[in-house]
C-alpha cells in the first residue's frame, strides 16, 4: 500500500508526531518524581535523569552533549510539559516555570469566567503558596489570564 503524501500520512510527520507525544508523556508521568516540585532543581534532575537513561555519561561533558542534541526547540517544549498543570475540574490551566517572574493560570475553554478564588484553589492544590504572593490585590488580570508574582524571596 503506498503512503499518501497527506501530513497525517507522511511517515516522517508521524514519526515527529509519535516522538512528540512520547516525550511529553514521558515528562508528564515522571515530573512529580523530581523534587522540590516547581524548582529549578526538580528539572536539572528531570535532564540528568534522561540524559543518564539515553546513554550518557554523568558528567559535565555527558551533559553538555545531551542538552546539545536536545537542541531549544525541544527543550522548550518539555520544560513547557513539565511546568504546566491542566486542572480539568476547575477548568484551569497553570504555567508555573520558575524561571519566569509569574505564575499563569488561565482557563481551558474559551470564554469560560476567571474568578480569583478558583485561582486561589489553584495555587493551593499545587502547593505554590510559599513562591507566590498570595495578596490576591497583586495579582493581574491580563486578557483572561491571571498573572501572579513570585516572591522574591522564593527558591
Amino acid at each position: 500500500m503506498a503512503f499518501m503524501s497527506t501530513p497525517s500520512s507522511d511517515p516522517v510527520q508521524l514519526q515527529a508526531t509519535l516522538f512528540d507525544f512520547a516525550i511529553a508523556e514521558l515528562v508528564r508521568q515522571h515530573r512529580e518524581s523530581f523534587q522540590p516540585i516547581w524548582s529549578v532543581d526538580s528539572w536539572v534532575k528531570l535532564l540528568i535523569w534522561l540524559s543518564l537513561n539515553c546513554g550518557c555519561r554523568g558528567d559535565e561533558d555527558g551533559m553538555k552533549c545531551f542538552a546539545e542534541a536536545l537542541g531549544p526547540s525541544l527543550t522548550t517544549r518539555m520544560r513547557r510539559v513539565f511546568f504546566e498543570r491542566e486542572l480539568e475540574d476547575l477548568d484551569l490551566q497553570l504555567m508555573a516555570d520558575p524561571a519566569e517572574p509569574q505564575v499563569l493560570v488561565l482557563p481551558m475553554g474559551p470564554g469560560a469566567p476567571l474568578d480569583l478564588s478558583r485561582v486561589a484553589v489553584v495555587i493551593e492544590r499545587m502547593q505554590l503558596e510559599e513562591q507566590v504572593v498570595l495578596d490576591q490585590d497583586r495579582w493581574q488580570h491580563l486578557d483572561g489570564v491571571v498573572a501572579i508574582p513570585r516572591r522574591e524571596s522564593a527558591p
